[in-house]
């Protein structure tokens, strides 16, 4: 899993596995979900993202050995 923010477009991107993507969907107009030819998640991608989310700030929990 990957959390990829930039600063200079003000996108955050998540990336939960390294997949071809088969398809971008638009949540909205800010909000773009890539999955995989099985219909599994494989990014999620936030436009604005330091007006959507607090982006200087990140927590990680639950972390498996």
């Amino acid at each position: 899993m990957k959390i990829k923010y930039f600063d200079d477009t003000d996108t955050l991107c998540i990336e939960f596995r390294d997949s071809d993507i088969a398809e971008s969907k638009d949540l909205d107009e800010n909000t773009v979900l890539d999955v995989e030819d099985e219909g599994n998640v494989c990014a999620i991608t936030f436009e604005h993202a330091s007006h959507r989310t607090n982006v200087r700030h990140l927590t990680v929990e639950g972390i498996a050995a």
